[in-house]
């Protein structure tokens, strides 16, 4: 029986899913870890695993060190579309496929990130708490921030950004981009950095990959060319946004606000920004629904099974769309 490593533990449905059908090793169970990998390392064949937020909170980064250690790793499944703990390159190089789940939560994540958008620009958190507490009774709640007239600022136009660029044309919002190369057939303003994209835009929304490339690209510099009119909304990775530097934005108003769904250091979230009443701060929910967690799973397992039957797993992440040959 093919044996599998999950050294994070994820969804019941994916656990269901793997065991009936092959040997599951549970690293997160083992009373010693360490001694359980040098057991069936020489057996592991693949590794399914996830970012935090689908494991518990927990993470164990697979990185090249990590995948040595399985002379006969031959996939890395991953639970998610984002896949920044897996050094895919590296994985690519040694010829190993890394596959991921994109696609089944593309319209799931876009519905959280317009409404995350919505409460921040218009304050409607905010606007039920006043109610919530009798102040409705002395006084109207204040007059907000409007969508009519602005520009959307998307920073990452991949599946995920088109599907929310669809949601904001239908209100009226005209939309910009920025992304490594200006894409064929996309008729939305390109900017080339993030701080271009920022200057140019009303609010500026993060839908970019997560990882070591794209840390900090958001930075006081790209903050401070939104400007104090600007709203910041954060769909894709913590990681991304400087998040000192986005508190102390907040606090001086030297942006409207934040819309965030995700943190640096999930799930803990900093008391300073839990203290500013310009944000807007969602436990990572861009794809929490029960079908489309399910859906995750069911393109995970699909994944796994189409390997281990010597077919092509269906959704290879891109550094291993065509991997090389193992070193010699």
């Amino acid at each position: 029986m093919i044996e599998l490593l999950m050294p994070v533990r994820l969804s019941d449905a994916v656990i269901d899913g793997l065991s009936s059908r092959y040997r599951l090793h549970r690293l997160w169970e083992a009373p010693d870890a360490e001694a359980l990998l040098e057991e069936i390392a020489p057996r592991v064949r693949a590794i399914v695993t996830s970012a935090g937020i689908l494991a518990n909170g927990a993470v164990l980064r697979i990185d090249g060190p990590f995948m040595a250690r399985f002379p006969k790793l031959e996939l890395v499944a991953n639970l998610g579309v984002g896949y920044d703990t897996v050094d895919a390159a590296w994985a690519a190089a040694h010829g190993i496929i890394v596959t991921n789940t994109p696609d089944v939560l593309t319209e799931e994540t876009a519905d959280t990130a317009f409404g995350l958008l919505l409460n921040t620009v218009r304050q409607f958190p905010a606007a039920e708490r006043y109610l919530r507490a009798g102040q409705w009774l002395q006084a109207p709640f204040p007059l907000t921030a409007t969508l009519r007239g602005r520009r959307l600022g998307i920073l990452g136009l991949g599946r995920i950004g088109k599907a929310i660029a669809r949601r904001a044309e239908a209100f009226g919002l005209t939309i910009a981009y920025c992304g490594r190369s200006p894409q064929a057939g996309v008729a939305y303003a390109y900017f080339a950095t993030p701080r271009a994209l920022a200057k140019a835009c009303d609010i500026l929304l993060v839908a970019a990959p997560g990882g070591d490339q794209t840390r900090h690209l958001v930075d006081a510099d790209v903050l401070e060319a939104l400007g104090p009119d600007g709203f910041l909304i954060n769909i894709a990775r913590g990681s991304l946004i400087d998040e000192a530097a986005l508190i102390a934005a907040l606090r001086s108003q030297a942006i409207a606000g934040a819309g965030l769904d995700v943190f640096a250091r999930e799930p803990e979230v900093p008391a300073d920004l839990l203290a500013c009443d310009n944000a807007v701060l969602l436990p990572h929910l861009g794809s929490a629904t029960h079908a489309t967690r399910l859906a995750m799973a069911e393109l995970l397992i699909e994944n796994v099974d189409a390997w281990a039957t010597g077919g092509e797993p269906l959704t290879r992440v891109s550094e291993c769309v065509l991997a090389p040959l193992p070193e010699q």
